[in-house]
């Protein structure tokens, strides 16, 4: 039977959370943890082989080093500098490229062949820095991209109409930061347009989509300013991510994918609703957005642009 490996590069929040879902969900064979603070590697890995009594199945679960990347089928980089209440995600662009040159630098020199798989934010920037230092196909490094976000939007939609996330289908597009776009004009709920069954001429309900939009940009602030940190939406997201990949399922997710002129965006990674597979990013699915939205989607792009062009490569 194919054995399914993932290392997790980083065990902070977002690194442990991801690691407990995929033992949870049962998603991976081996599960290895690495740190830069090695106890915390450790007693992590501890923690969780603790819970494999009460798991669906067996799995291997372990502290380890960057050799372990050599045989994985996916490195998950969670690491990097802290976000800070007062910073925005672009703010510590270069902090965490130099930390992703190292990162990167050891996991390749292991040998390893596999997919990249990036949540540090600001999270398009570091998958581009990756790509370029790790330098595997482009198909073959995936950012989290806008997989929180739109979660988010689901869930704020599904609140407002009255049904269930799961039966939103929808996306934010763009940078997961500030720029985002929430794409409403391709948003459905059962197969109908969202657009079409408000009054789109109604002010009232155009400010209530218009809050629902800020709201979902402005969510990471909220629960900063609540609990300190934010990862059971992106350990969640990370984990529905991983599960695709290693059993190439087709689906669709808004990650940070390789643009070569879809959206009329080039040379960057951003986030688009991608099929993913074993092999990483299928395609891009391009959405026929409203002209208001396709522009704002090409000034996120921008605003991206303008940060890889800062960072020293």
């Amino acid at each position: 039977m194919t054995q399914h490996k993932v290392v997790v590069v980083g065990t902070g929040a977002v690194g442990a959370t991801y690691a407990y879902a995929l033992l949870n969900q049962s998603i991976a064979d081996e599960i290895v943890l690495i740190d830069m603070n090695e106890d915390k590697a450790k007693g992590e890995a501890m923690d969780l082989n603790h819970a494999l009594l009460y798991a669906d199945s067996p799995s291997r679960i372990k502290s380890g080093s960057y050799a372990d990347c050599a045989d994985a089928d996916i490195v998950c980089i969670t690491a990097g500098a802290s976000q800070n209440k007062d910073l925005t995600r672009l703010d510590f662009v270069e902090q965490n490229t130099k930390i992703f040159r190292s990162i990167v630098d050891q996991v390749m020199a292991s040998g390893f062949d596999g997919i990249f798989l990036i949540a540090s934010n600001p999270v398009d920037i570091m998958t581009y820095v990756t790509w370029k230092f790790s330098g595997l196909p482009k198909h073959r490094v995936i950012g989290s991209g806008t997989i929180l976000d739109t979660a988010r939007y689901c869930y704020k939609v599904g609140e407002y109409f009255n049904v269930s996330p799961q039966s939103v289908n929808g996306y934010i597009v763009g940078e997961h930061g500030d720029s985002q776009v929430a794409a409403w004009s391709a948003t459905t709920i059962g197969g109908k347009s969202v657009l079409d069954m408000i009054d789109t001429d109604n002010h009232d309900h155009q400010k209530d989509l218009e809050k629902i939009s800020v709201d979902v940009r402005d969510a990471a602030q909220h629960v900063l300013q609540t609990k300190g940190a934010t990862y059971y939406g992106i350990g969640m997201g990370l984990a529905k991510l991983t599960k695709s990949i290693l059993r190439n399922e087709n689906a669709i997710f808004p990650v940070s994918a390789y643009m070569s002129g879809e959206y009329g965006l080039n040379d960057m990674y951003i986030g688009v609703p991608s099929v993913i597979n074993r092999s990483g990013t299928e395609k891009v699915i391009e959405l026929k957005l409203s002209g208001d939205e396709q522009a704002k989607l090409l000034h996120s792009g921008k605003v991206l642009k303008d940060i890889i062009n800062t960072v020293h490569l």
